[in-house]
């Protein structure tokens, strides 16, 4: 491993730094004891946060010790969103869903060995603390006036639905997460988002106040833009994430596969653990054979395969490939089968009727007489296998699970019918 600084800022993972060289001494000089925090204001992780999982990774595989902080407190009340208050969650619900954020973090770090990761929740410092106290202990080493100014809180003092001061104390009580993990695990460096820059040097300006001879660092990854303008991580159906059953495996894979050629240096560059040289010959293939697509394919793998398990990928990249008439779509299991036609576009029907009539429902083409042409010039599919009837009517048998058909025109239009009254 190169100096960890120099390999975050090949993969461009630096945005923000309280002292770059003062942190690559102190690596230097390691292991640095660091953390990252992940609040539970959702079921699951997404994958804006997959990005500061992998990042305590690489800290971590450069022998250096990880905090993994899920904030049952913190989570209670939520950082300032950029236009409205959060919606609260009750204790239960918030406890429920650390119990599954922890569940997502924890096989992506090691919990063995000299640099073993340690899992924290800032509740077990925080709900037995008086506000008497919290105000008293806490509270007065901060300035309104620098609160203020931190770019969340500057925005919601300038819109229409101001801020609480539930809202307005979250970077004091993140600033108190850093100093507890300071003087309880020797806690010296916190990543996070560069748009999080605010509540991360809450926690340094905290430290500095409390023990002004501590060196204490945060790191800011930026935040990551995609070439066509839309919003990293989104899909036409919503946010990625890393739950199995709110995004699923094959709508995983599916994200990275899809991958803009102008981003997909980028995102090998963050997401991948492949080396230098590996990611560079796949820059290289991606700007000579664009079209192979081999970037986006190996990322498809790596993360799917990272997050979900070498048999999830197995099962999704065989459905990728039976799709297109790669392979046996009776092999796919219902589930996978399910999830793969869930990103095509799909109808459901009541019963069976001709191929032209469901070709032209579902809109692999624009009319009747367009499906008649399509199975006339050989185009048209169904499971995989050519239509070479104008008046072909599938059976009950063809159904694969009893349920779908895959239409396909040509080598790439895919749709899906689901027969509800099979």
């Amino acid at each position: 491993m190169t100096d960890i600084v120099d390999e975050l800022q090949w993969r461009g993972l630096i945005a923000l730094s309280t002292d770059e060289d003062a942190l690559r001494k102190a690596f230097a000089d390691g292991p640095v004891t660091f953390y990252c925090g992940f609040d539970p204001t959702a079921p699951s992780l997404h994958l804006g946060n997959l990005v500061q999982i992998l990042t305590m990774r690489r800290i971590q595989q450069a022998g250096n010790r990880p905090l993994g902080l899920v904030g049952g407190a913190t989570g209670l009340i939520g950082d300032p969103k950029p236009n409205a208050e959060r919606t609260l969650n009750s204790p239960d619900v918030v406890a429920q869903w650390v119990d599954r954020l922890r569940a997502q973090i924890a096989p992506l770090l090691d919990f063995e060995g000299p640099h073993a990761a340690i899992m924290v929740n800032n509740l077990d410092w925080t709900q037995g603390l008086s506000a008497i106290e919290f105000l008293r202990d806490i509270g007065k080493h901060f300035r309104v006036n620098k609160m203020i100014a931190k770019e969340a809180v500057s925005r919601r003092l300038n819109s229409d639905a101001g801020i609480s001061y539930t809202e307005f104390s979250y970077q004091i009580l993140q600033g108190m997460d850093f100093l507890e993990l300071y003087r309880r695990h020797g806690c010296t460096l916190q990543t996070g988002g560069s748009d999080q820059w605010g509540n991360l040097t809450s926690g340094t300006d905290l430290i500095h106040r409390v023990d002004p001879e501590a060196e204490v660092h945060a790191l800011g990854t930026p935040l990551i833009t995609k070439a066509d303008g839309t919003k990293f991580g989104k899909t036409e159906s919503g946010t990625v994430w890393l739950d199995p059953e709110m995004t699923t495996p094959y709508a995983f894979y599916q994200f990275w596969l899809n991958a803009d050629d102008r981003d997909v240096s980028k995102f090998l560059r963050i997401f991948s653990f492949r080396s230098h040289e590996e990611i560079e010959e796949l820059e290289k293939q991606t700007e000579e054979r664009p079209q192979a697509r081999a970037a986006q394919r190996a990322l498809a793998e790596e993360l799917t395969t990272l997050v979900h398990g070498a048999e999830q990928t197995a099962a999704v990249t065989a459905a990728s490939k039976a799709l297109f008439g790669q392979g046996e779509l009776a092999e796919l299991d219902e589930k996978t089968l399910a999830a793969s036609l869930s990103e095509v576009p799909h109808v459901q029907v009541a019963e069976l009727g001709p191929v032209v009539d469901l070709f032209a429902e579902v809109g692999l083409v624009a009319s009747k007489s367009a499906a008649r042409r399509t199975v006339k010039e050989g185009g048209a599919y169904v499971n995989n296998v050519k239509v070479s009837a104008e008046d072909a009517v599938p059976a009950k048998e063809d159904l694969l699970h009893g349920r779908w058909l895959v239409l396909r025109r040509g080598k790439k239009n895919l749709a899906a019918v689901e027969v509800t009254g099979a």
